[in-house]
């Protein structure tokens, strides 16, 4: 059992979500940690809604998460290995509390599993797969822990996040269930730790949107809002002679203008007035051709040595080029970075007078003149505004509506497992054997011989030989599943997919190590409450 601890006499320099200064989203037990996701029925009505407007245009638009990237795709490594830290145990699923299990032959898919969809920092729409869990409240959801958190981005939980069972092609049979805490291991929340890429997030009932939509004036729309109720706005372009025409046409609805958030920035050829007089105005960007500004474009040393002394594009920016003190942790830095050849300037140490110790530091940067215009880009619009009733359907609590696979932990390896998830990336050489529409499994038993990644510094993990890609990672890996109940133990969740013979094809995955501090995670999940949207 691997723990991430403070070395004693010294600081460990944490990464992910801590650095983004969310440490205090964990709770004083080391084990576990919960982030609130939507936090009131009105905010979850209006996730459900974003989702399943026009006919589920939102969800058919979602693509496969892309954490990892052909870079990653990478061979596992055999050293580390997991080791237990309490007895085996396990949680039966929902309606086999107290039934004995039954063998049978045929493989039908569970009816528990679906997609995870969200929105990243970048604004795009993607999803994961997932399987409803045993809980005591039934409106349980396991998934891997990168399907909860954006760690690419070092932010907090993925916006928007909801389960849709049964997903098919933009349809929710079950309805959607919206995201409204999320359980992970503390040192997946703080660290980032892949050894802990396992999420369990609670989730409202799950509501049926109708999606009727109704156009009303702004205030009608104001109102509405106001009270809870859902609806959005659609901007149409218009341009700037149909703004000026129509200022007093259209009232609350418009027009409207505001800049661009890029402006457009172009390099141009010095101004043909440009002297030694007027040249600090152009700097300040006032000069007497408006919108030309002399600014500077960092270079090497060597790069700015052989450049002219004009007022031309490319000639030295000498006024910039200054050496200028800074600080010894400053110093440091930016040697580091010059050695990594990310900082183009030069850095010194001056000597005190004992010619042995640093008494002050300096950095040197370097710049030739560039002649940039800038265009302030408008933008110019009228607006529509509508209504969406969802109020009228609740679905009810996930766990009634699907079942939930129940939770097995300190299993060992060796063990036979059925992995369930939606692959649709294609393989690192190119060749796309999924689509993401339909479920798609792997069989076979539990290998701890190859158990690291470099991608992710992974020492504890699980492996199965499977070609499932991306799109299928938070897909359950099922313990003692019988194929005629569609039940069995979540024993792990996939996280990464690996090429292990270096062919360009992935050939296995692999999932965190279920242990007893999984279980903790577990329990603080499925004993937490979510409550209605409707």
């Amino acid at each position: 059992m691997k723990r991430i601890l403070i070395p004693a006499g010294g600081a460990l320099l944490a990464t992910g979500l801590l650095a983004a200064g969310l440490a205090g989203t964990a709770q004083a037990d080391d084990t576990v940690a919960k982030d609130a996701m939507a936090t009131s029925a009105a905010n979850a009505k209006a996730i459900a809604q974003f989702w399943a407007e026009n006919n589920g245009a939102a969800l058919k638009a979602a693509t496969e998460s892309n954490v990892w990237d052909k870079a990653d795709v990478a061979k596992l490594q055999s050293k580390g290995g997991y080791s237990s830290d309490t007895k085996p145990g396990s949680t039966a699923p929902i309606g086999q509390e107290k039934k004995a299990s039954t063998k049978v032959q045929n493989v039908n898919m569970p009816k528990t599993i679906g997609k995870v969809f969200f929105v990243n920092s970048k604004g795009e729409k993607k999803w994961c797969s997932a399987t409803s869990i045993q809980s005591q409240y039934r409106n349980l959801v396991a998934t891997a822990g990168h399907c909860v958190y954006d760690t690419a981005a070092n932010t907090d939980v993925m916006s928007k996040w909801v389960f849709v069972p049964g997903y098919y092609q933009g349809k929710s049979p079950w309805g959607i269930y919206v995201g409204k805490q999320a359980f992970t291991h503390y040192d997946f929340d703080v660290y980032e730790d892949y050894d802990r890429d396992y999420a369990f997030v609670t989730v409202y009932n799950g509501v049926h949107v109708s999606g009727k939509t109704t156009k009303v004036t702004p205030s009608e729309y104001k109102s509405h809002v106001a009270k809870g109720g859902v609806g959005f706005v659609k901007e149409t372009p218009i341009t700037k002679e149909e703004f000026e025409a129509g200022y007093d046409k259209y009232g609350e609805a418009g027009p409207f203008k505001s800049k661009v958030a890029d402006p457009k920035v172009e390099t141009v050829a010095k101004p043909s007035d440009v002297t030694v007089g007027n040249v600090d105005a152009y700097i300040k960007g006032e000069g007497p051709t408006k919108g030309v500004q002399l600014t500077g474009a960092e270079v090497y040393k060597s790069q700015y040595t052989a450049a002219g002394t004009g007022f031309d594009n490319g000639d030295k920016f000498e006024r910039l080029s200054t050496e200028v003190p800074i600080s010894k942790e400053q110093y440091d830095e930016l040697k580091a970075a010059k050695g990594d050849g990310k900082f183009m300037g030069e850095v010194r140490a001056q000597l005190g007078d004992d010619k042995k110790t640093e008494v002050a530091w300096f950095k040197t940067q370097f710049f030739i003149k560039k002649w940039v215009k800038t265009t302030v880009q408008m933008k110019y619009w009228v607006e529509d505004y509508y209504v969406v009733d969802i109020a009228g359907k609740d679905a009810g609590r996930l766990g009634d509506n699907v079942g939930g696979q129940g939770f097995a932990w300190n299993q060992p390896t060796g063990k036979a497992v059925r992995v369930f998830g939606y692959p649709a990336a294609p393989h690192p050489d190119g060749n796309k054997n999924y689509t993401g529409v339909t479920p798609k499994w792997c069989y076979g038993t539990t290998t701890k011989k190859l158990v690291g990644s470099a991608a992710k510094k992974i020492e504890e993990h699980v492996a199965l030989k499977c070609a499932m890609t991306e799109g299928a990672d938070g897909g359950p890996w099922l313990y003692k599943y019988s194929n005629s109940k569609r039940l069995g133990y979540v024993n792990g969740v996939t996280s990464t997919f690996n090429d292990q013979d270096g062919n360009g094809r992935v050939d296995y995955i692999s999932s965190p190590y279920f242990d007893g501090e999984t279980n903790t995670v577990y329990k603080a999940a499925a004993a937490s409450w979510s409550g209605k949207i409707v």
